[in-house]
């Protein structure tokens, strides 16, 4: 699905990341591990292409969609969208951003709030759920995309045990279907869940030891 071949990052001219290789593979989870300001999040964004690598080459498989769950902070509250609603907003790709939700949209987006225990709040603002409850609703968001390759970031970050279960849960099915998923964790329980692991060292190297994924 995506090919990493030597790629490296900065901030204003700082190395976050350097000489990272990896292959992200259909049917697979990848876990990538390290640290705090090891560059796991720098590296997702590059995955999805919010950011551009400053060396080395990212290949995306022609048409590959790729569905990212960044680290998000409370300024989320600030719109006035409900449970349903922002999670419904994963049906709108690119392409279809002026299309109405069909029979198949709207399915696919009660599927997977009831697969994360969202049915009950879908009337819900989002200002007004707790915080693992606001997280969830933004899995659902990423896992609503038809997409290729879901990048999360840290998903399962203030969820409780149960909530967790469901999430990896959901995570086990669409790689059974076809699908890549790269995770960004600190929990280790999480990262045994993967096919393959990367683990960043400190700042400035990558973690493409015995563990690494190739």
């Amino acid at each position: 699905m995506i090919t990493v071949d030597r790629v490296g990052f900065r901030y204003a001219g700082v190395p976050v990341l350097h000489d990272v290789t990896l292959r992200v593979e259909a049917a697979a989870m990848l876990a990538v591990t390290g640290a705090n300001g090891t560059g796991k999040s720098t590296l997702l964004h590059l995955l999805a292409g919010v950011e551009q690598p400053a060396e080395g080459r990212i290949r995306r498989r022609t048409g590959c969609r790729v569905a990212l769950l960044p680290q998000r902070t409370g300024d989320i509250d600030a719109l006035p969208l409900t449970v349903a609603e922002c999670v419904r907003i994963g049906r709108f790709t690119p392409g279809r951003l002026l299309h109405r939700l069909t029979r198949h949209d709207r399915a696919a987006v009660a599927e997977v709030m009831a697969r994360l225990g969202l049915a009950d709040l879908a009337r819900r603002r989002l200002r007004e759920l707790s915080g693992g409850q606001r997280q969830r609703t933004l899995v659902a968001q990423a896992f609503a995309q038809d997409a290729d390759v879901y990048v999360l970031d840290e998903p399962t970050a203030n969820l409780d045990a149960a909530s967790r279960a469901r999430v990896h849960d959901l995570i086990t099915s669409r790689v059974q279907a076809g699908a890549a998923v790269v995770v960004a964790s600190h929990d280790d329980a999480e990262a045994a869940l993967a096919d393959h692991t990367l683990h960043l060292r400190a700042t400035g190297s990558s973690g493409t030891g015995p563990a690494a994924a190739v």
